[in-house]
């Protein structure tokens, strides 16, 4: 089994392209979707977070307000780092488990996607990164006029990640999306042709030893 990181800043389009994986036949595990499962009502990760940023971060309902909380750590790097040490155990456990149910399928290319690979030292974690990229001012652009965000709190999203360039110079691949469907189409299949064909190659060599 291939196993791939996939990752790249806010408003990269690291959805997209994971859709466009899963249609050329890649297993997806999306850690932004567990993350959603870790912090649902009654979760211990809920729980914490709570306690330490109280009520006001639940909506009506007490499920978690994801802007009500984001306005709190996008503020403070201390409670950004806090929250993601809450998170991130509980998302690693779901991911290793879903990896391992992969494994065991013999699913031949899986494609974990997870928005901070490098910020959380996980590289050393994958057989080959990929790195969904575009210019810092397309990717604001996105993020205000798509997900309702104003400006300021856009560029602290923006500003609390790693610079794109320190990704390329780790990434194994880069995916450019600055352009068009189409032309995103051609970069994951050219893509996904290099990963395809590293994978023949290795699962030939194996067959031989």
């Amino acid at each position: 089994m291939r196993l791939i990181g996939l990752t790249g800043n806010i408003a990269s389009g690291k959805t997209a392209v994971s859709e466009l994986l899963a249609e050329r036949g890649a297993t997806i595990i999306d850690a932004d979707v567990l993350a959603r499962e870790a912090v649902m009502k009654g979760s211990p990760a809920l729980d914490r977070i709570v306690a330490k940023w109280g009520d006001g971060v639940l909506d009506a309902d007490g499920n978690l307000d994801r802007a009500a909380l984001r306005h709190v750590v996008f503020d403070n790097q201390d409670d950004l780092d806090a929250l993601n040490e809450i998170v991130h155990p509980e998302v690693l456990k779901r991911r290793d488990a879903e990896i391992s149910a992969a494994r065991s399928r013999g699913d031949k290319v899986v494609v974990a996607v997870i928005p901070l690979l490098f910020e959380r030292h996980l590289a050393e974690e994958f057989d080959s990164i990929v790195l969904v990229d575009a210019p810092r001012s397309v990717r604001l652009d996105r993020i205000v006029s798509e997900r309702a965000i104003d400006e300021a709190e856009a560029m602290k999203m923006i500003a609390s990640q790693m610079p794109s360039d320190l990704k390329r110079a780790r990434a194994d691949y880069v995916i450019e999306n600055a352009g068009s469907r189409d032309d995103l189409e051609n970069e994951v299949d050219r893509v996904w042709g290099e990963i395809v064909g590293d994978e023949v190659s290795s699962l030939d060599a194996a067959t031989a030893t």
